[in-house]
């Protein structure tokens, strides 16, 4: 789950960000609020709570959230597989307003982050704001506001943020038969727990980051296991470890220990962002590094090697999501589990047919096929101004300034948009940039000095411009992967998170049409 391993966050955020923070509370101390705002915020995740703690901090008080879900936790709430967990240090994968020094272990479970959001949002008086159970799946734009249609009913809003994100909506493919599996057949972001795995033949589909933490948390449990793998993923050391009560008492006693964990790792992320642009001086010799890691530990944790060879990525290291595990080697390494890189061609009731002719029977089938990132606001019909579709703005691709906002969708902001996903770093980070920006914005609306904010086109087009032209010249251009629509790469941030920081730190005004 998320990104990434030991290259991992920020410690809350930059001088600069600091500094954007302090000129909008004295903006907002300021001006008072002369109108009522009433926001929508779709998600209860870490990005839509993150929002609407941020606006209520900054005195925006009419702010409900809308949830599809049951509960809060957004990915965390929804991936339940065996060894779900982070790949980014447990002490950083935090808000940098909630920190938390009795984190478990350096890489927490499922259970346990999922538990520090519904605490924190407790905390924080968020979770009265929540309205769970209503799925959003229409907002159109009329009259100067937005008009909000859910399962449940329809609210009016002046302003709305989407914060869905962009592993929310698991896919399976489009293969022959795939509904006709005779057995369970679930994808692990839908994990049937009712399924006693005990005894059984299993075919896995997918060899990505769900797959490298849940195959060996069952491996041991099933009778046969079948991995049906496309693309090799790059696979290096995870060093996890539990946390002693020691540690604890050493955090609590010395926040500074934990805090300088946090710096220290934003550093390295930042160097590792920086070499995945393509334009660090270190790229080469960083790579380098990792590849070596990783090529030692392939050696040392697979011994045959006709195995060790299926297991080798035909890809240049960064290109894809690199993964990190201390099992996912040694779990494929058994006996009893079987790597197939023949394409997968069928489902049929009694298991999985591959290109070669060959039916691999099975008793259950997993799909570990991941999500559909590049789909934002996917499963909402969404029209902007003078019934414009969305869906036609985006007919090339999904693409917003700063990852936020669209021209002809006034008072629409989207979290976690399009270029705002990370390869090297935690994303929270870029969250709370994000609620930081729509903050201003909501300010600026219910302090009167404007009622609708949008980008300028000519400004989101040049932004567009910039981020594929340095996209392209970076590593993520150079195959297929889930950052990319198929014709463009639409999910990926392509510099260094405290650029990102800077340039929404405060808004540039003369980048939007106000009204």
């Amino acid at each position: 789950m998320t990104a990434t391993g030991w290259l991992p966050f920020l410690p809350g955020m930059t001088v600069n960000a600091r500094r954007g923070r302090r000129e909008r509370e004295r903006a907002y101390s300021r001006y008072g609020p002369s109108m009522r705002v009433r926001v929508v915020v779709i998600g209860a995740g870490f990005g839509g709570l993150g929002v609407a703690r941020a606006l209520r901090e900054a005195g925006v008080g009419d702010v409900t959230i809308l949830e599809r879900a049951a509960d809060v936790g957004g990915v965390w709430r929804d991936n339940t597989y065996p060894g779900a967990a982070c790949d980014v240090p447990s002490p950083l994968y935090s808000w940098s307003w909630a920190t938390n020094p009795a984190w478990g272990r350096r890489y927490s479970g499922q259970p346990e982050i999922l538990d520090y959001i519904r605490r924190t949002a407790s905390d924080a008086g968020l979770l009265d704001l929540v309205r769970t159970g209503t799925e959003v799946t229409a907002l159109e734009y009329a009259d100067g506001a937005w008009r909000v249609t859910t399962s449940t009913g329809v609210l009016d809003a002046d302003l709305v943020v989407s914060a869905t994100g962009q592993l929310s909506n698991p896919v399976i493919p489009a293969i022959p038969g795939a509904g006709n599996f005779a057995g369970p057949a679930f994808h692990s972001a839908r994990w049937r727990h009712d399924v006693d795995l005990t005894g059984k033949r299993v075919a896995v589909v997918g060899t990505g980051a769900s797959a490298v933490q849940f195959v060996p948390g069952i491996v041991d449990r099933v009778a046969a296991m079948t991995v049906f793998q496309r693309s090799a993923p790059y696979v290096v050391a995870k060093p996890d470890r539990e946390y002693t009560p020691g540690h604890h008492r050493l955090f609590e006693r010395w926040p500074a220990v934990p805090a300088g964990e946090r710096r220290l790792t934003y550093w390295i992320t930042e160097r590792f962002n920086g070499a995945l642009e393509g334009t660090s001086p270190i790229t080469r010799p960083l790579m380098g590094a990792i590849r070596t890691a990783w090529r030692l530990q392939l050696r040392r944790q697979v011994r045959d090697p006709e195995l060790r060879r299926k297991l080798v990525p035909t890809y240049e290291l960064g290109c894809k999501r690199l993964l990190f595990s201390n099992d996912w080697y040694p779990a494929l390494d058994r006996d009893h589990v079987d790597v197939v890189t023949e394409q997968v061609t069928a489902v049929e009731p009694g298991g999985v047919r591959t290109g070669d002719g060959r039916l691999h029977e099975a008793d259950v089938l997993i799909w570990g096929t991941g999500f559909a990132p590049t789909e934002f606001l996917g499963g909402i019909d969404v029209c902007g101004v003078d019934g414009l579709p969305l869906k036609e703005l985006w007919a090339d691709g999904a693409r917003a300034h700063l990852g936020l906002t669209m021209p002809g969708f006034p008072n629409l902001f989207v979290v976690y948009g399009p270029n705002t996903n990370l390869g090297g770093s935690s994303i929270i980070g870029m969250l709370e940039a994000q609620a930081g920006w729509i903050t201003q914005v909501a300010r600026r609306i219910q302090d009167g000095r404007a009622h609708r904010v949008a980008v300028r086109r000519d400004v989101w087009e040049r932004y567009d411009e910039d981020m594929q032209d340095r996209l392209g010249r970076g590593i993520w251009s150079g195959c297929d992967s889930w950052y990319r629509d198929g014709r463009r790469i639409t999910t990926n941030w392509p510099g260094l998170v405290a650029e990102y920081q800077r340039r929404t730190a405060t808004v540039d005004w003369s980048e939007l049409d106000e009204v």
